[in-house]
């Protein structure tokens, strides 16, 4: 498994890695950047789960799709493995935090910020993840009243449902609804030159040249500004009386001390962390919830059953946090969502050492793109992998798929620290969604897939939202 088509050849391993020529890659790079899961999905169909690849006809780089690999780097010998420079470069733009930080500092970091997603806090904002919800049903049902339904553009209102509920887990309000806009343009922007940037090497002087890079950078402080204003306000102004203290995620990194000298962190870092925690946190979450209504108006037969599980459990109650796992199909339905709509559809990783698989030598430097949407596509992991089939996560269900099959949040010791908590968010907002409204189609066009960092749906998403006649 070697990073080049030569070293490849003269390894004496079983069954080398296949490689797409350099010149197919580099002809191909344009419609790789259009398309990249097609153009991939393509490639492995025709080459096999692993093959070599040139990005952007450039770079020698390894595109798998088979479980047992995937395992292998994120979780048996993840410590041979970091995150390449493909995802060390967003540390221009968003910081150092947990997304893109390495070794010793991120595990450091890592025990630092994991008591603020434990059970017992996510207990807590649970009411917080349900206003929101409801903020969002009561906006609709303003907007449906004139003949009881209204078209939406889903993602663009997930991404406001979606940043309230990040904004005010983290500081206790919300951030203003402009303020809110202009991350989420923010984001789209930054993370599209970015992706271009890696998919088109080629261009980076273009980039330069045009001050396209500089243009960025600017976006990017006005980012972190941002967000430096709140955490100057809440430590310029801390709460008097203890007991009355912001319960956010804010004012337990604030209030968190390093066991090994019991100093805080310094603003920098905590810009990073919060800078990380807002951006993947609404991001993710708003993908992901775009892509469930999506799919539950392309399937009434699915909404009706989660609607039916939840009144037989529920009633006309409001769920708290100990009744989610009473209302186990909701669940499977957003499980089933992040199999064919993985939020993160693309891990990177590269060897720090020489290692091997199954007998195949794996040299030091070798790049790896752990290719998760085709591993939650993959037909022999999948039976009718296409097919919206929330049944599949029931428990008993046959065929159960192998380890690693499935990583919507990734796997290993990074899986996502926040895991639980849009798991949480999306079952919540489903639910209450589901109460008031059906879901319809408003154009016979499928959504095109946008890969950036994260899997969104390109442009506007518009379903239609009907308001039932009783809750």
């Amino acid at each position: 498994m070697s990073v080049s088509p030569v070293e490849s050849a003269a390894a004496p391993a079983r069954n080398p890695v296949p490689w797409v020529p350099r010149w197919r890659t580099l002809l191909g790079s344009v419609a790789f950047t259009r398309d990249p899961i097609g153009r991939l999905n393509g490639i492995l169909a025709e080459y096999g789960d692993t093959v070599g690849v040139y990005l952007g006809g450039v770079r020698p780089g390894i595109v798998t799709r088979d479980p047992a690999l995937v395992q292998h780097i994120l979780q048996k010998n993840h410590r041979r493995y970091l995150k390449s420079d493909m995802t060390h470069g967003l540390i221009r733009y968003l910081g150092r935090g947990l997304l893109t930080n390495e070794g010793a500092d991120w595990l450091r970091q890592r025990r630092l910020i994991q008591p603020g997603f434990h059970r017992q806090r996510l207990a807590g904002l649970t009411r917080l993840m349900q206003t929101a919800a409801a903020e969002w049903t009561a906006e609709l049902t303003i907007r449906t009243a004139a003949d009881g339904s209204a078209l939406v553009d889903i993602h663009e209102a997930m991404t406001r449902v979606a940043f309230r509920i990040v904004a005010r887990a983290t500081f206790s309000a919300s951030l203003s609804e402009a303020e809110g806009e202009r991350l989420a343009d923010i984001l789209t922007r930054i993370q599209a030159f970015y992706v271009r940037t890696i998919r088109q090497p080629y261009l980076r002087p273009w980039f330069r040249a045009r001050g396209s890079y500089r243009r960025h950078d600017a976006l990017s402080l006005e980012l972190r500004e941002l967000i430096r204003g709140y955490i100057r306000q809440r430590r310029q102004h801390p709460p008097t009386d203890l007991t009355q203290a912001p319960d956010d995620l804010l004012q337990m990194l604030l209030d968190t001390r390093y066991e090994d000298t019991g100093e805080a962190m310094r603003e920098e870092q905590l810009l990073d962390e919060v800078n990380i925690l807002l951006v993947a946190g609404h991001e993710t979450s708003a993908n992901a919830l775009s892509w469930l209504f999506h799919l539950l108006a392309q399937h009434p037969a699915v909404a009706g059953k989660v609607r039916a599980e939840m009144h037989a459990v529920l009633g006309s109650r409001f769920p708290e946090f100990e009744d989610l796992p009473q209302l186990p199909y909701s669940m499977q339905v957003v499980q089933e969502t992040l199999r064919l709509y993985p939020p993160a559809w693309m891990l990177d990783r590269v060897a720090l050492e020489d290692d091997e698989f199954q007998g195949q030598p794996i040299p030091k430097g070798t790049l790896f793109s752990l290719y998760l949407y085709g591993v939650h596509h993959h037909p022999a992991l999948w039976p009718d992998a296409e097919v919206f089939r929330p049944e599949r996560f029931a428990p008993g269900a046959v065929p159960a798929p192998p380890p690693y099959s499935y990583l919507p949040f990734g796997g290993g010791p990074r899986l996502c620290v926040g895991s639980h908590f849009a798991l949480t968010e999306i079952q919540l907002v489903l639910l209450e969604t589901l109460r008031h409204f059906s879901i319809e189609p408003a154009t016979e066009t499928p959504p095109v897939l946008m890969p950036l960092v994260t899997l969104r749906p390109q442009g506007a998403l518009w379903l239609r939202f009907r308001r039932h006649l009783t809750p």
